[in-house]
């Protein structure tokens, strides 16, 4: 590739220094974790993520006890750590439950790092590891989404250590990898065709890999059975689990530029990887050949291509296909892109670089810094929204210093608070069906128009905080609350609640955050 742009080979020689390039792709990936956990925007999906581990940690089961959308293993797994965000720890509140997922993504891409060592010759491997590393430690995009409490950075590690054990011949290796897998789709059901896609491959290939496609089904098998067997065989769990995916397909429908937007957005977040993708093209073949891979380091990547393909394509058909959905398996796309780039004796001081100026130049850092722009100016932001979060925290506390619980959709709040919201909006903003009728709404665990008209007149909560998501969304649909509906419950709340402070620019897309104290709880 230098024989196509100038100056390139004096750069290269300069990270020819020992170290330089691992030292300078350690220090960006400290500035980017620092940056995504601190500065990085709030996300409502991170408050009903957490609020369900504490859900399970407090003895409740998802789907039997309260509505979730998401397979089980996040909560469960999650729910073993809530000691570190709970109240009085060091990072109690939000901070914590970034910090667990920030731990959770590491580890992800440490076995990213360890896979793609596996899968080149050994005089690649330090090269392919560096690569690996610089492209998703550095990527503030990737890094973010794997910071933020959701489903991809734990669906990352178990899909990454799946194919990692894979890549060892042994047949328990084989039974762990597909165990592992089976985790992957319980964090994330979409993950759930990696299993199969695994399977047939391990078979195709029968002569290579024998009897280890037996061992990996018996693995998946083990591993759908622990996340999935005790809801599938109590009746209540198992009506939950599948009102849980009709939640899914009742959003219907598929818009060709959803998925255009999606995937540019994607291509955006992950440039540095589309530019040793184009280094792969522009290297120039070895006069000698690529250095050969053995069957098995072939059949593996083999075996994530089209893992990564199916899953894509998948969550790409999705009604809105969001790009951040396609997360979790880009760790697979990265060691295989970099395997090959490798192998075609591409510079790992080309991809350190590449990821520091796509961090360097990501629309993130802008977003995280201003609300945007009004007219000719920018919009500050005077802290960051996770700082604004804890501030409000602390004055729903000064307000109501006894209270244990909270009236809000923006569970964000309730966990930063260590408060509980009443039954039914367990899941924040996707908590309200309005067409639902009353029985099943109750058998959902969720509020229809009814019940949530009940709750915002008679809930028992000292403090109701409402920002912009208050009423706003219909599930399953999330179209906007019709607004005549939205004024009713406003009118619903100022008849039984007092305002007592606001804060604007709160949250996801800085809305004004109203808190409002309930008038026989008044002092």
């Amino acid at each position: 590739m230098i024989h196509y742009f100038p100056y390139m080979k004096r750069i290269g020689d300069i990270f020819k220094i020992p170290g330089l390039p691992w030292l300078l792709a350690a220090a960006v990936a400290l500035c980017v974790a620092l940056l995504a956990t601190w500065y990085g925007g709030l996300n409502q999906d991170e408050g009903w993520y957490l609020y369900s581990a504490q859900m399970v940690r407090s003895g409740k089961m998802p789907y039997r006890d309260f509505f979730f959308t998401q397979g089980p293993a996040l909560p469960f797994v999650y729910s073993a750590m809530s000691w570190v965000w709970a109240q009085g720890s060091p990072l109690s509140g939000l901070l914590g439950g970034r910090v667990v997922t920030l731990v959770f993504g590491l580890f992800a891409t440490a076995c990213a790092v360890g896979l793609v060592r596996r899968l080149v010759p050994e005089e690649r491997r330090g090269k392919a590891a560096l690569v690996v590393f610089a492209l998703l430690a550095c990527n503030v995009y990737h890094v973010y989404f794997t910071t933020i409490p959701k489903t991809y950075a734990l669906g990352s590690l178990f899909v990454l250590a799946g194919f990692l054990l894979l890549s060892h011949r042994s047949p328990a290796a084989a039974f762990a990898g597909g165990l592992s897998l089976a985790f992957a789709s319980g964090t994330r059901i979409s993950l759930v065709l990696i299993l199969p896609v695994v399977g047939v491959a391990l078979l195709v290939r029968f002569r290579e890999f024998g009897w280890r496609f037996l061992w990996f089904g018996l693995g998946g098998a083990a591993g759908l059975f622990l996340t999935y067997g005790t809801f599938a065989l109590d009746p209540v769990s198992r009506a939950g689990l599948l009102a849980a995916q009709n939640y899914h397909a009742a959003r219907g429908g598929f818009d060709p530029m959803f998925a255009i937007g999606s995937v540019s957005r994607l291509a955006r977040g992950y440039a540095a990887l589309g530019m040793v993708l184009f280094g792969v093209v522009m290297t120039r073949r070895p006069a000698s050949g690529e250095p050969r891979l053995s069957a098995w380091q072939s059949s593996i990547l083999w075996m994530m291509g089209l893992s990564f393909a199916a899953v894509f394509l998948l969550q790409l058909s999705a009604p809105f296909p969001y790009d951040d959905y396609q997360v979790p398996l880009m760790g697979m796309l990265t060691v295989v892109v970099a395997s090959w780039y490798c192998r075609r004796g591409g510079a790992a001081w080309f991809a350190v670089l590449a990821a520091c100026l796509a961090s360097f130049s990501s629309p993130l850092l802008q977003e995280w810094a201003t609300y945007g722009q009004d007219r000719f100016w920018s919009r500050k932001k005077e802290m960051t929204e996770l700082a604004k979060l804890r501030e409000a925290g602390r004055l729903v506390k000064a307000l109501d210093p006894d209270g244990k619980d909270i009236l809000t959709q923006d569970l964000y709040l309730a966990v930063e608070t260590g408060r509980t919201v009443p039954p039914g909006l367990e899941m924040g903003p996707f908590s309200y069906f309005p067409e639902m009728s009353t029985e099943e709404a109750e058998a959902r665990h969720v509020l229809n128009r009814e019940r949530m008209h009940a709750l915002v007149e008679s809930a028992p909560c000292g403090i109701a905080a409402c920002s912009g998501y208050a009423f706003a969304i219909a599930a399953p649909s999330c179209k906007e609350n019709a607004t005549d509906e939205q004024v009713r419950f406003f009118k619903t709340l100022k008849q039984n609640y007092d305002l007592v402070a606001q804060e604007h620019d709160f949250g996801q897309n800085a809305t004004t955050l109203l808190l409002l104290r309930r008038k026989d709880s008044a002092r």
